[in-house]
């Protein structure tokens, strides 16, 4: 530094700047260090910078006034810097030669007021509303500024100045920074053609400033909201693009696809490497995973083939991988973070070493002190600033790995094989989206520990190898003690993990086929024995977390006693290896600072690691879902382009499942379009396996099958969603009100409409619980009318709906004069009375064709349709006669007697004989003479078309009556009723003993500490040898102690957790079994299995540990205090003030975490809308179909 600034200007004088009640810094120091240190960070970061400016276009920003003001005063402290320069240069000429540090430093820092001034146009054309990356320069700048100010100012009070040019640019320059600085705080405009700008509730977090961001002062309206009223959902920002569901689930599905293609290649290459015959595909599904598409089978002989599909089953894609790709660079920034804040977390325990010193020096001067103080304060604030914003992006990357997990088994479940629901019931999906995801979500908060907390380990084993010497190995041989215990605990709790998981899949899917039969279990009053069984599987459940809980326990005591253990050993062999070694209090106060920073790793690192195992578990089980085989789309040739068939299946052979014989062979069947086929046969010969197929449903081993256009399909059992009459049936398409009205007249649904009490605007209970079985099957036909498709799948709707409705739809609907005329129509039915109207007849039995043609054709044959004739014809006419004299008796719909009628349509065919007339007859005479045994639910209004009116839409909105009701929170702090309420389950009498056991514990670190008080001050009285066994001997003891205290209200507090986990829960199913029918015809499966799979998890496990950390914060809080005051009383004084600001901001903590419980309520939403979904995939997945979206969930 000689060089540059000569020998007249020193880089540092020690008297100068330390020794002296008027520190001041050398002018050289200054005009380097000072001068230099924001303009190397600038240009260090530049290329950066621009590189992320050039990636992320947000769009053009206007120039406003302040963008102007800033651009001038970059210019113009430039133009000052330079002034100084271009005066060095005078001064040369008029013979006044300068240091060189005199041309440099201008120099500097003009080029980097030049590059300030163009990083604020370039990010003003790439929309950057507020920059960090200034903010922090100029921050820096003034930072460093203001020692020079203050020198200055102290130089001209004593003497007169002599560089009045050089004081005057200083003090522009400082002001023009001071005002880039105040105005780098204030935000641009949003860029043009911005999102935001189009947003009605747009979150501000996207358009807060630098220093917004950092504080997260964006928030504050909110949590002042939040205080003073209830929020509700309206009042809740827009979420941010990046982290919706539509932004995230599509990002993990395609790295899982890429990962699946990856897994597939390398499964095919290891396949042909040994073998290089690969077995053609056989199954119309497709490899969910690695393993799942892997050929066809192969004969014992060839031991090639079987070893290489040995090797390539060990390649299945990898879901972990997926997730890093999608979220792991957005989850990195957070890391970074928290590497800084570790690196921060380590400069106090020096500051307290150097404050330690400084008071040990009696002519120190008072600034240092002072400086050593707000030094402590300034790295904990920032330390607090790093921190919270790792928090943030662990938690975002958290919420989106849930969302993005939560949708891709949402779309998973829509598309998985026949065979692979056997496995997947709807209560292991429901426990994979609320269960399993929330795991990742919950590890994802603390995963930066599994290298942060390694790091914190080594770096103060580093200093406190620099404070107590080789003495810290023996705590670190006490450290590496534990890892076999804690390791030997994680397995443990690994397998306990998986036991448990299937005990709750268990438990779940009993739970799920319980509320699904719930009126059947009324009626036979079954309660009593099916809440047995599912109390037996919670009770296996609990044993499982028990013993999970007591391992807990062990390894709570053992992160908690290990920071004491390893001071303890290291203290004890400090002071014994050698008589020198005194322990004063710098050495054991700044010890047990790095000890207590010790403990938060070795705190952690256990319970990330169990949380690692629980991930795990859960990782394998999503994996393993996500992993099924899927439906092949293209197992059905869409693209058929022949004009005359519209249905093709040529040489079809079907199974429900590759493992199953097949149920469908040797099917051919040409359907021209058009036309109406009739598919009939005995209950169990294939008719509905048939549909299947041609929807793609089953897998195809054989043949080829081919539909023209698009396909609607109405199933046996009508699927109907929680939503209005209209909405399920428009399903959403664009409402037409002439066409929406013609198909309810075609189904026969508007005498219906003037019933309900909302016509079509009444809400439908879940699987239609407030329908009746004709009507859900009429509002199914309805919704594939509205669909206006090329093809129609009709499996047997008339089979739900009284004879003389089935008629009605028959012949306005599907006949020849219906609707639907002109359309191609595939229709299974058992009604003969039907069949003489239709274009062709397929015969099924025992899953072929039997016969094929039209019903004069198959008459004529006398085989398997006859037969078939002779099984039904009895039940048909039955139907009919009773619907005959329902009509008769109202004489108000069909005048025309249905049994004539049906007599009518067999006239019409001249070849039908005198015999099977006579037979009818005789079937008719039966029927007359005996008693009706079914019960006349014709409906007595149904469909007549005369009596149309407009009464529901005169309904007036605010008349109906919502039947499913929304489910609500408790707004507003936790009443003492719902504590008082979790205490009485876990007992009073134990909760008081869980809390005194706790106190004793904090008592125990207390007491502790006071010893190692007292020990360090026997090196002022030179008393150190003498009591050493003593004093270890009883630190020692109050050591082991505390940890025997921890482990016995760890297993307390374990055994009354999981007493109040079993008695909610016994509570919740016994309201749950008594309550009446009604209850569960308006509350949606989804949010009563939500309550008993999510609610139950977070009884079970979440707040366990949430009472554990609250009481041990809340006595170690105390405890601190009352050290504290004691020492120092004056301390009492500033207590009462900082409690009233902490409780002030808990509350409002608390209320805001009340009111937006949110995701609790939500939670049930996507489980009953997947629940429903899941009933009703078949339909979902034609391609007229629009599966609902769970994005709005």
């Amino acid at each position: 530094m000689e060089r540059l600034c000569g020998p007249e200007l020193p880089f540092w004088v020690a008297n100068q700047t330390f020794h002296t009640d008027r520190p001041d810094l050398p002018k050289c120091f200054q005009l380097t260090v000072l001068s230099w240190l924001p303009c190397i960070y600038l240009w260090v970061v530049f290329p950066i910078y621009l590189f992320y400016l050039k990636k992320k276009n947000k769009g053009y920003i206007m120039m406003s006034i302040m963008n102007r003001f800033k651009t001038v005063f970059g210019l113009l402290l430039w133009i000052v810097c330079w002034t100084d320069l271009f005066y060095t240069f005078h001064e040369l000429r008029q013979g006044q030669t300068q240091p060189p540090i005199y041309f440099v430093t201008p120099l500097v820092l003009g080029m980097t007021m030049l590059l300030a001034t163009f990083l604020i146009q370039f990010e003003r054309l790439r929309g950057v509303q507020s920059s960090g990356i200034l903010f922090i320069f100029w921050f820096l700048s003034v930072l460093c500024a203001i020692v020079p100010f203050r020198s200055k100012i102290l130089e001209a009070s004593q003497n007169d100045v002599t560089d009045k040019l050089r004081f005057t640019t200083f003090y522009f320059y400082f002001i023009l920074v001071v005002c880039e600085l105040i105005l780098c705080c204030f935000n641009e405009k949003p860029p043009l053609f911005s999102n935001v700008v189009t947003d009605p509730n747009p979150c501000p977090e996207n358009t807060a400033g630098f220093l917004s961001t950092m504080t997260f002062w964006w928030f504050t309206s909110m949590a002042i909201k939040g205080y003073k009223m209830p929020l509700q959902t309206k009042d809740l920002w827009s979420l941010n693009q990046r982290d919706s569901s539509k932004v995230t689930v599509p990002k993990l599905l395609k790295e899982w696809k890429d990962e699946q293609v990856k897994a597939k290649s390398e499964q095919n290459q290891s396949s042909q490497a040994v073998y290089s015959k690969p077995p053609p595909p056989t199954t119309n599904h497709t490899g969910g995973g690695g393993g799942g598409g892997g050929g066809g089978e192969s004969s014992p002989e060839e031991v090639e083939v079987l070893l290489s599909n040995q090797k390539a089953a060990s390649h299945q894609p990898s879901f972990l991988r997926a997730l890093i790709r999608a979220f792991g660079p957005y989850f990195l920034i957070g890391s970074a973070f928290k590497l800084l804040q570790d690196v921060i977390t380590f400069v106090n325990p020096q500051l307290l070493r150097m404050l330690i010193s400084f008071t040990k020096q009696k002519d120190a001067p008072d600034w240092w002190g002072y400086s050593l103080a707000f030094l402590m304060f300034f790295t904990a604030f920032l330390q607090t600033l790093i921190l919270h914003q790792h928090f943030q992006y662990c938690f975002v990357t958290g919420m989106n790995v849930r969302t993005a997990v939560i949708g891709a088994i949402y779309r998973k479940a829509l598309v998985i094989t026949n065979a692979a629901k056997r496995s997947s019931t709807v209560g292991e999906v429901v426990n994979l989206m609320s269960v399993d995801a929330q795991r990742f979500m919950d590890l994802t908060t603390f995963l930066n520990m599994l290298w942060s907390a390694p790091l914190q380990i080594m770096l103060a084993l580093y200093f406190l190898w620099q404070n107590l010497g080789p003495s810290v190995m023996a705590g670190v041989a006490v450290m590496v003690m534990l890892i076999p215990f804690n390791a030997v605990i994680a397995m443990k709790t690994r397998a306990y993990q998986v036991e448990q998981m299937q005990y709750k899949d268990s438990r779940i899917k009993l739970m799920n086929e319980i509320l699904n039969g719930i009126k059947v279990l009324k009626l036979y009053a079954w309660e009593n024995s099916f809440k047995e069984k599912v109390l037996n599987i919670r009770q296996k459940e609990l044993n499982v977390l028990r013993k999970t809980a007591y391992l807990g326990a062990l390894s709570t005591m053992a992160w908690t006693s290990a920071p004491f253990l390893v001071a303890l050993t290291s203290f004890a062999v400090y002071v014994s290896v050698d008589e020198n070694n005194i322990l004063d209090a710098e050495k054991a106060f700044v010890s047990l600072s790095l000890f207590n920073i010790l403990r938060f790793p070795l705190n952690m690192l256990p319970q990330v690691i169990s949380s690692i195992v629980q991930a795990s578990v859960s990782l394998k089980r999503i994996q393993a879902f996500l992993s099924h085989d899927e439906l092949d789309p293209n197992s059905v040739d869409r693209k058929n382009t022949a004009a005359e068939f519209s249905v093709t299946v040529v040489n079809g052979k079907f199974t429900w499942s590759k493992e199953d014989p097949a149920v469908l062979h040797n099917i051919n069947v040409l359907v021209p379009q058009g036309s109406l086929l009739a598919v009939v046969g005995l209950v169990g010969c294939g008719k509905s396996s048939l549909l299947s197929a041609l929807l793609g449903e089953v897998e195809k081993l054989e043949g080829e099958v081919s539909i023209r256009g698009s396909v609607a399909y109405v199933p046996q059992q009508a699927w109907i969603q929680n939503a209005t009459l209209r909405d399920n049936i428009l399903f959403g398409k664009l409402y037409n009100e002439q066409k929406y009205r013609c198909v309810l007249e075609a189904c026969a649904l508007t005498p219906d409409l003037e019933v309900l009490p909302g016509g079509d605007m009444t809400e439908i209970g879940e699987k239609g619980i407030n329908l009746s079985g004709g009507q859900r099957q009429r509002v199914s036909l309805a919704r594939a009318l509205y669909s206006d498709t090329d093809v129609y799948l009709l499996d047997d709707p008339l089979s739900a709906v009284d004879a003389h409705v089935a008629k009605h739809i028959f012949d306005n609907l599907i006949g020849p004069e219906g609707v639907l005329k002109g359309k191609t129509r595939i229709l299974v039915t058992h009604g003969i009375s039907f069949l003489p109207q239709v274009d062709n007849i397929i015969v099924m039995v025992e899953g072929r064709v039997s016969e094929m043609g039209s019903y004069q054709e198959l008459l004529k044959q006398n085989g398997a349709f006859a037969e078939f004739i002779r099984n039904y014809a009895l039940e048909d006419i039955v139907e009919e006669e009773e619907a005959t004299e329902e009509l008769i008796e109202d004489d108000e719909l069909f005048p025309d007697d249905a049994l004539s009628n049906h007599a009518d349509m067999v006239d019409k065919e001249p070849v039908i004989n005198e015999a099977k007339r006579n037979f009818i007859r005789q079937i008719s005479i039966i029927s007359a003479d005996g008693e009706n045994p079914r019960s006349r639910s014709v409906r007595r209004h149904g469909c007549s078309q005369r009596k149309h009116s407009d009464q529901q839409e005169k309904k007036k909105p605010n008349e109906m009556q919502k039947l499913i009701q929304a489910e609500t929170t408790e707004t507003g702090r936790v009443k003492t009723k719902v504590y008082l309420e979790y205490a009485k389950a876990v007992g009073l009498g134990l909760s008081v003993f869980i809390c005194f056991l706790y106190g004793c514990q904090s008592a125990a670190s207390i007491g502790a500490n006071i010893w190692l008080s007292q020990w360090t001050n026997d090196a002022l009285t030179n008393q150190t040898q003498e009591n050493v066994h003593v004093r270890v001997g009883v630190y020692a003891a109050l050591g082991i102690a505390q940890g025997l205290l921890v482990m016995v209200s760890s297993f307390t507090l374990a055994m009354g957790n999981i007493g109040a986990a079993r008695k909610l829960h016994y509570n919740l199913l016994t309201n749950k079994f008594h309550s009446p029918q009604s209850f569960f015809d308006t509350t949606p499966i989804g949010r009563l299995i939500n309550r008993f799979s999510k609610d139950i998890y977070v009884i079970d496990e979440a707040l366990p540990s949430t009472v554990f950390m609250f009481l041990s914060t809340f006595f170690v809080s105390l405890s601190t205090m009352i050290v504290i005051i004691s020492s120092t009383p004056i301390f009492a004084v500033v207590i009462a003030p900082l409690a009233f600001i902490y409780i002030f901001v808990q509350v409002c903590c608390c209320w805001l975490t009340a009111c937006c419980a949110g995701p609790t309520v939500c939670c049930g939403q996507p489980s009953s809308h997947t629940a429903t979904c899941f009933r009703g995939s078949c339909e979902l997945r034609r391609p007229s179909s629009r599966a609902p979206r769970l994005g709005g969930y």
